[in-house]
């Protein structure tokens, strides 16, 4: 099996921190409920288009990284990006063959898995938040998914990243 370019590993990389940063930009609290998973969506493309580049080790780095930026517990957000990224890998060719409205709906169930999974260990931990409208915020990082999927894969085939 061939390496990743250096030019390849760079598309990936930037569009991962692209992604992070979009994720802790500092929001109204109102804001926050309909501001998609830039996270999670972005490394859902690439688990499912490279998954043999992008795999569980990347999600748990970008988790603990998203962990501290946040200032939740150690290894919260790396659990659950984890969990949807091996959840992915195993789905990544029926994903990859399904229709792009079908896609959405399949990284919306992916996002609601993630934010089950934070909340699951908040309530451990005693800081659940109000959690009514947790479903928000993967509506619409699945009406965003045509447009993740449509800029990333046009980013991965002009930089003929495989």
């Amino acid at each position: 099996m061939q390496s990743l370019s250096p030019r390849g590993m760079l598309v990936i990389t930037l569009s991962l921190l692209l992604a992070l940063v979009l994720s802790v930009l500092p929001l109204p609290k109102w804001a926050l409920l309909f501001y998609p998973q830039w996270l999670p969506l972005v490394l859902l493309y690439w688990a499912i288009a490279l998954p043999h580049r992008v795999s569980l080790g990347v999600a748990w780095l970008l988790g603990l990284l998203l962990d501290g930026l946040y200032g939740t517990v150690l290894g919260e957000h790396a659990l659950a990006l984890t969990v949807i990224t091996f959840v992915a890998g195993k789905l990544y060719r029926q994903i990859r063959m399904f229709p792009i409205l079908q896609q959405a709906f399949s990284m919306m169930m992916l996002i609601v898995l993630y934010q089950v999974i934070l909340m699951w260990i908040q309530g451990i931990m005693g800081s659940l938040q109000d959690v009514r409208w947790f479903w928000v915020s993967a509506v619409v990082s699945m009406l965003f998914w045509p447009w993740v999927y449509t800029i990333l894969r046009s980013c991965r085939r002009r930089f003929s990243v495989y």
